[in-house]
């Protein structure tokens, strides 16, 4: 099972030097894949989760594909709707040929009513969009001369019935966001029973986690997989792995944004997950690189 970390691309303290020190540290811990989010309009309902500045993804996982070498590079998730599928399957296309295939394109429908109505975009009609964009990347990817011939993989998002029915019909992967153990051992059967309806093969299971350590273990039926004590996350990645998971993302980002201008607590985190998943892996250097000179060290 492939394991990833979902890097904060926005928030105050984001910058192209702590950025860097993100991917040093994802890839140096020995990581597997490194994804950002997507908002293209920073309206109040979603600057209150996710505030400028906010660094578009296509244009970071370019400029990331410089920096790393061995790494794969993704969206958790691309807003399907707020492009057109040719600008989305061009600029994907390209950033995988760029990263030497390295792409991994999570896509979702949004959320946000206020960002949809700044991009003039229905937000009740956002399911269907996302499918025709689904639809559409798949009709313009069949032009490899036009877009390039290395399969990108696409991993649908949502947590509902429907974005599993989307996820069976157009993905290579299911990617449900931040769920229990328990909802994610459930879904997963739901997941096969749409296959079946469908008369599709299910998707892979690729779910994005929290990651919160603690120095007790956190009880309770809501307990989030990858919150507490570093032996309740080892044992939820390897309950996922055992549902027949092909990856899982981890999310150190708790929803405070001033959590970005101290990014040092989020790399220990990591570190120490590394360290019990893979002990003989080098531990990276956990000192952030900003801007100025610093960052040019």
């Amino acid at each position: 099972m492939k394991i990833g970390v979902n890097v904060p691309n926005f928030g105050p303290g984001t910058d192209p030097g702590v950025l860097r020190g993100w991917a040093r540290t994802v890839e140096d811990l020995g990581y597997d894949l490194l994804m950002v989010s997507d908002h293209v309009a920073i309206t109040p309902d979603v600057a209150v989760r996710y505030p400028a500045p906010f660094y578009e993804p296509f244009t970071t996982l370019s400029w990331l594909a410089g920096l790393t070498t061995r790494v794969l590079l993704g969206t958790t998730v691309l807003i399907a709707p707020y492009r057109h599928p040719l600008l989305t399957a061009r600029m994907a296309a390209n950033a995988n040929e760029l990263s030497g295939g390295r792409l991994v394109l999570g896509v979702g429908a949004g959320w946000a009513r206020q960002e949809f109505a700044a991009l003039g975009i229905p937000f009740a009609q956002r399911g269907r969009l996302t499918d025709d964009h689904l639809r559409g990347l798949r009709e313009a990817w069949a032009d490899t001369a036009g877009y390039g011939d290395r399969r990108i993989p696409v991993w649908v998002g949502g947590n509902s019935d429907a974005g599993q029915r989307r996820a069976v019909r157009f993905g290579d992967a299911w990617h449900p966001l931040r769920p229990t153990v328990a909802w994610l051992r459930e879904a997963a059967v739901r997941l096969a029973a749409h296959a079946e309806d469908l008369r599709r093969p299910a998707p892979a299971l690729a779910p994005r986690i929290a990651l919160g350590l603690t120095a007790q273990p956190v009880l309770g039926p809501d307990r989030l997989a990858g919150q507490g004590t570093i032996g309740q996350v080892v044992e939820d990645l390897e309950a996922i792995r055992l549902l027949g998971a092909e990856s899982v993302i981890l999310d150190p980002y708790d929803g405070d944004p001033r959590r970005t201008c101290h990014p040092e607590a989020a790399w220990q985190a990591l570190a120490t997950v590394a360290a019990h998943l893979r002990p003989a892996h080098r531990t990276p250097h956990t000192t952030p690189h900003r801007t100025g000179t610093e960052q040019q060290s």
